[in-house]
């Protein structure tokens, strides 16, 4: 077995025990595999693995794993932020995108996605450390955000995500996706997904709802930063 084969029933359990350990279906939880700086091959063999959802943060770099892997049915999460002249190309190549933080962007990604496709999968990124390195909507701004986002055509808003300060305190942890899912439940819209959690903190995010952990380092190692 691969290693990036052995990383995945390694996760597996950590999400069975972590779901289990609060009462929830561990089939309720995805493992979104984010493979930035990885080369095709590896998201290939998370493939064979028994993995379907991958997550990109560079757009360009993102298109060419697509046309490497266009014979393979995955499905595609853009996860990074996202600027405007980027709208296009993520409304035609994806069908998920978790880092929506700007009502223009919305805008741009529903006039953009091409009609023969099913609506775009949105999630909004809320800030909820206040980090202003951070991208993601304020808490204040999200009921609006969202209200005007559930409205446009050709979008679906699903839910929404986070990236919390890291911190190896558990009940820190907690403390910061109880505070996203309890902004979820409060915006009163028919949600159904929590992206939060990543190879450190997944434990907490799933006993705080998550339904989408977002792994790259525990899947495929620590990233190439600065190869060519």
């Amino acid at each position: 077995m691969s290693t990036i084969a052995e990383n995945i029933s390694t996760l597996a359990e950590r999400i069975r025990s972590a779901a289990q350990a609060v009462q929830r279906d561990p089939a309720s939880v995805g493992l979104l595999a984010v493979s930035k700086t990885k080369p095709a091959s590896d998201l290939r063999d998370a493939y064979d693995a028994g993995l379907r959802d991958f997550g990109e943060n560079y757009l360009q770099e993102a298109l060419g794993k697509q046309a490497e892997l266009s014979d393979l049915p995955l499905i595609w999460h853009f996860i990074g932020p996202i600027q405007s002249n980027k709208t296009r190309a993520i409304a035609e190549h994806f069908a998920w995108v978790h880092s929506v933080d700007r009502l223009k962007i919305a805008q741009r990604l529903s006039e953009q996605r091409p009609p023969e496709l099913p609506p775009l999968n949105i999630c909004i990124q809320v800030n909820v450390s206040g980090e202003a390195s951070k991208s993601g909507c304020s808490p204040e701004d999200l009921p609006a955000l969202a209200q005007a986002i559930s409205t446009l055509p050709n979008l679906k808003l699903r839910g929404l995500m986070a990236i919390p300060e890291p911190t190896d305190d558990r009940d820190e942890q907690n403390a910061s996706f109880a505070a996203v899912s309890t902004l979820q439940a409060q915006l009163g819209l028919p949600l159904d997904t929590l992206s939060m959690g990543m190879s450190h903190d997944l434990e907490a995010a799933i006993a705080q709802g998550a339904t989408w952990v977002r792994i790259g380092t525990a899947l495929f190692g620590a990233r190439n930063y600065g190869q060519p």
